[in-house]
């Protein structure tokens, strides 16, 4: 079974007061509600979930697949809910993973009040890391960092060009040992390499090059280097 989790400082539920409220979804709860709650699924790259307050569904979506960031929110409707303190969780809605819960948040609910309950953040997987370039090289025209599968040679470019003191977007990459080197655009000269870096699902990593791009020593401390940082 594919194994998905979130990143706890990358995808949360955050809960807050509502200042105007649409129609009320009435739901079997005791005692009789007097809070309600509208649900919104704002993770990128995240899957249909369907949200629950303890193990009773709320906000429930009309599509099986649950709801999904391109819907954005569970209904026009607001969700009726007994006041109380609750664990509120979104949990995926179909597939393999079906009802595992990604994310959650211990609330309480508050008598005539009314909220929005926010899924966001960016979805991570246990298949694929994140890989971001940046180019430190003073004297550097700019790079472009390239992955190589170790085992099947398979070549990721992570960012595209990158100038010096500029950073890359993040670059989703499959689980697995590379081989990384830099070029200029206009090349195929490799101008700094760096080999065997694991990459693990799940985790985000930042890869800086540094140094001085004239020297060709192998040995020098000042010769270009790629350090490959784990940020989470």
């Amino acid at each position: 079974m594919n194994r998905h989790r979130f990143l706890a400082a990358f995808f949360c539920i955050a809960m807050v007061a509502a200042c105007d409220k649409n129609a009320v979804q009435q739901l079997p709860l005791e005692p009789l509600a007097a809070a309600e709650i509208k649900y919104f699924n704002y993770g990128l790259n995240a899957p249909g979930v369907n949200f629950y307050a303890d193990n009773a569904k709320v906000g429930t979506a009309t599509d099986t697949l649950g709801v999904r960031y391109s819907f954005g929110a569970a209904s026009g409707a607001y969700t009726a809910i007994a006041p109380g303190q609750y664990t509120l969780s979104a949990r995926v809605a179909a597939g393999t993973n079906k009802d595992t819960t990604i994310a959650s948040v211990t609330a309480t609910v508050a008598d005539g009040k009314s909220y929005s309950l926010y899924l966001s953040g960016l979805y991570m997987n246990d298949s694929t890391a994140y890989v971001r370039f940046v180019n430190a090289i003073y004297n550097a025209q700019p790079l472009n960092l390239y992955a190589a599968n170790a085992f099947t040679n398979d070549t990721l470019s992570l960012g595209g060009a990158v100038a010096y003191q500029a950073t890359a977007a993040f670059t989703a990459i499959p689980t697995g040992i590379y081989n990384l080197f830099a070029r200029y655009t206009d090349s195929t000269t490799n101008k700094v390499t760096r080999t065997a870096q694991s990459f693990l699902g799940g985790h985000i990593y930042t890869v800086g090059a540094r140094g001085d791009i004239t020297v060709t020593s192998a040995t020098a401390t000042n010769r270009p280097f790629l350090d490959n940082t784990g940020n989470r």
